[in-house]
């Protein structure tokens, strides 16, 4: 994954709660009373902390809210491939380790149906729009058990994945999506996601997660990849689930219980 600047430009500063103005100066950010054009820049707007280029096209991380809430409503529960991947079909409800966080939708998903998820997510700017994410989720009357199964850490996934080998820390399953380059034919990428890629990049270094993940998890290593993408670490996988346009790569060490 390309490494990118933690620090950006933060308009409209004033409107964020001390909890997250303490974030960014954390990071560097730089407060300005001018908002950037034609560069990535964070700003804060309708409580959200929330990042753009342009001005116009914005994203950020809400789970009391938006798709997000309403996946959980009716996404359709524990028949969604992400969760028959992770094994919830299977009657358990496992420790989740997700160490390619990214905008966390997955990991929301598997949390509102009983995982205990830790995220992990190195790039600064996606942490800190995470981390606003779970500031209004923890306020929100219809999360009530967000606090007990989403964590966030800031780190790389290399290095969350040998802390955890180091620590003995053990997860029931280690949830991998790494950023793949998209097919130049294939359909025009949404704006937001054009965002998030364009910082984030693709990355390079995935294939080095697979062989720590399998260190890690006790049950199984689950890799979402699109359709056309080649396995990861050129491993082949226990079984598959599919999708549309994507599917579930599944490492199986263990039975689910």
């Amino acid at each position: 994954m390309s490494e990118q600047s933690s620090t950006l430009k933060f308009f409209q500063w004033q409107q964020a709660p001390l909890s997250i103005i303490e974030l960014t100066e954390k990071f560097d950010w730089q407060q300005v009373n001018h908002q950037p054009t034609d560069e990535l820049h964070a700003l804060f707007e309708d409580d959200q902390l929330k990042l753009t280029i342009d001005g116009k096209t914005k994203i950020s991380v809400d789970f009391a809210g938006g798709a997000n809430a309403h996946r959980q409503k009716f996404g359709g529960g524990k028949g969604q491939a992400v969760a028959k991947a992770v094994g919830l079909n299977k009657g358990a409800t496992p420790t989740v380790l997700d160490a390619t966080a990214g905008m966390g939708k997955d990991a929301f998903v598997l949390a509102s149906l009983g995982c205990k998820m830790t995220l992990v997510e190195r790039q600064v700017p996606v942490y800190l729009m995470l981390e606003d994410g779970f500031r209004r989720a923890l306020q929100s009357e219809e999360l009530p058990w967000f606090s007990e199964r989403m964590t966030v850490i800031n780190n790389s996934s290399q290095n969350a994945l040998q802390t955890a080998i180091d620590n003995k820390d053990e997860y029931d399953v280690v949830y991998l999506d790494p950023m793949f380059p998209h097919r130049e034919k294939s359909a025009a990428v949404k704006k937001d996601m054009a965002i998030f890629q364009q910082f984030v990049g693709t990355d390079n270094d995935a294939d080095e997660l697979l062989p720590l993940a399998m260190q890690v998890a006790t049950k199984r290593v689950v890799v979402k990849r699109p359709d056309y993408a080649p396995f990861l670490n050129g491993q082949t996988p226990s079984t598959q689930i599919k999708t549309k346009k994507n599917r579930f790569d599944v490492y199986v060490k263990a039975a689910m219980k």
